[in-house]
């Protein structure tokens, strides 16, 4: 009988088994399947600072694709500050979701990965070149080789804090932790895009202690004209349309002949060019027409003239091949050695720029004209970077007042009779 009930039973015996091996209960090589309900775990990490740690598990999508469940640790504050409930607390909020099943779950991927294979190819699409190789060169320097192998969901606010922190300890300025932090911020608001992250944690950090920008040298008008008078062409031609239009030097060098209406007097800014490759303004408002005074019209006639490539879409200026000048070379070989030359100031070509807004100040005009003819986005650009005062207007700005406050008071010499009333 028990023969008989046994030989019955092998079959289910059999199936239960195969569930045991399936489970990982028979084998034990297969780990068991653990329970979606957790606490996690709270514990103590440090000597001198100590902090409290929590732990837990949560579900991941590798770069493969592939869902597994991994172990998450983050620093919740310092012991000193929290008290064990205090950081139970914070512990069951990061694990509630989990348990609620409304965890979303995330790809896993380094900030390194990230930067390179998806933000990479959107920051060339979107962004100016030079401004795409600003935060390539911040990455490559700074955030990669210090961040780089973090998880985007490991990178916390206070892990940014901490690394900016050291950048600033390591000596490096506030305007060039802000320009640290300001990469950082494009490539995690990128990541929260892509549904890696829920929120930025590099977004709204402030840095303390920016520094004040270099005051930018101008030359006197004396000076201007002693350097225009000494340069060669078409080196020349450039600094005048520079300070007579303030064009910058990007507009000035992507300008055709096309752009430049000699009938009616104008010039259409229309391209830029940035390395030899040619796109559109810096801003809507840049795309503008700008009025040529009746030198600048002499100047770029005169210029034509001994152009070989004349045609609608040649370069006004540009190489024997057609191909567009390098402002770094221009600079190198001829505008930076005739200031040594005449032992002037160095000045770059954005100085030109500044010239321009400046002297549209002193001669009187308004602040939306000088805006127009910039073709700045933001009236107080204009007003409070680029409107440099002169000195002497400053000493005629003193002068005028006195003169309205005492129109009939005459020149006042010593007193005479000073010392006698001493004694």
């Amino acid at each position: 009988m028990l023969a008989e009930i046994i030989r019955n039973a092998a079959p289910h015996f059999d199936t239960l088994a195969a569930s045991a091996r399936k489970c990982g209960r028979a084998n034990g090589k297969e780990v068991m399947a653990r329970p979606r309900y957790q606490d996690g775990s709270l514990f103590v990490r440090g000597k001198r600072s100590k902090v409290w740690v929590a732990r837990w598990r949560e579900d991941v999508i590798l770069d493969n694709g592939t869902l597994v469940r991994t172990q998450r640790s983050v620093v919740l504050g310092l012991v000193a500050e929290l008290s064990r409930r205090e950081a139970r607390s914070l512990l069951q909020k990061r694990v509630s979701e989990i348990n609620q099943g409304r965890h979303r779950v995330r790809p896993v991927t380094t900030l390194d990965r990230f930067a390179r294979e998806q933000w990479q190819a959107g920051a060339l699409l979107a962004l100016k070149a030079s401004s795409a190789r600003y935060y390539q060169f911040q990455l490559e320097r700074h955030v990669l080789p210090s961040l780089g192998g973090y998880r985007l969901c490991d990178i916390s606010r206070s892990a940014v804090q901490q690394f900016l922190l050291d950048r600033k300890r390591k000596g490096y300025s506030g305007s060039s932790v802000h320009g640290i932090r300001t990469t950082l911020a494009k490539v995690l608001q990128a990541a929260v895009e892509h549904g890696y992250l829920e929120t930025n944690p590099a977004r709204a950090i402030q840095i303390g202690g920016r520094d004040c920008k270099r005051e930018r040298t101008l030359l006197s008008l004396p000076q201007m004209r002693l350097l225009v008078a000494n340069l060669t062409e078409p080196c020349r031609t450039v600094v005048l349309v520079a300070v007579l239009t303030g064009m910058r030097i990007g507009e000035i060098l992507a300008l055709r002949w096309k752009r430049l209406d000699f009938e009616r007097g104008t010039i259409e800014v229309a391209e830029t060019c940035s390395d030899g490759k040619f796109g559109t303004p810096k801003t809507r408002s840049s795309h503008r027409v700008i009025p040529m005074s009746v030198v600048l019209r002499d100047v770029l006639e005169s210029h034509k003239q001994h152009c070989i490539r004349t045609e609608s879409d040649d370069l006004a200026f540009c190489t024997f091949k057609g191909t567009p000048l390098s402002p770094k070379n221009l600079y190198n070989r001829e505008l930076a050695p005739a200031c040594d030359r005449l032992e002037l100031s160095r000045v770059s070509w954005h100085s030109f720029r500044h010239t321009n807004a400046t002297l549209l100040g002193e001669v009187g005009e308004s602040m939306k004209t000088a805006q127009a003819i910039l073709g700045h986005s933001d009236l107080q650009t204009t007003l409070n970077t680029y409107m440099h005062v002169v000195p002497d207007s400053q000493r005629r700005a003193v002068e005028r007042v006195a003169e309205v406050l005492f129109p009939d008071v005459p020149k006042i010499g010593p007193d005479p009779n000073a010392s006698a009333r001493v004694n």
